[in-house]
């Protein structure tokens, strides 16, 4: 795991292959529901630069006072699902480009 003060990276494997995400966005939440948006990662392969941001839905509403989401909470396999769901989505770790934006369910699929 590597040590960013603004953005903590992580590692971790899929099919294989090392990939390093960080927490890209935290939920957002709004009465007017085009400007709700779920939590959001950030993702590339160990060995490549094209990243892809994959974005959940933003789920129930927090209750008041509720601590913000920590990157460290958020399950390991839910991760290499969304990875291996952008990958299946056309996402090329290894290829050149712009960012790749990938939307999944709860689940990460």
């Amino acid at each position: 795991m590597a040590s960013n003060k603004l953005a903590p990276e992580f590692e971790i494997e899929v099919d294989g292959d090392l990939y390093v995400w960080h927490l890209h966005r935290q939920p957002q939440w709004s009465h007017d529901p085009s400007e709700r948006h779920g939590k959001a990662i950030s993702v590339h392969h160990k060995e490549g630069q094209r990243e892809v941001v994959i974005e959940f839905p933003p789920g129930p509403r927090p209750k008041f006072n509720a601590p913000q989401l920590k990157p460290s909470q958020i399950p390991q396999r839910l991760i290499a699902k969304a990875i291996a769901s952008a990958i299946e989505a056309g996402w090329e770790p290894l290829s050149r480009g712009k960012t790749v934006f990938i939307f999944v369910n709860e689940t990460g699929e």
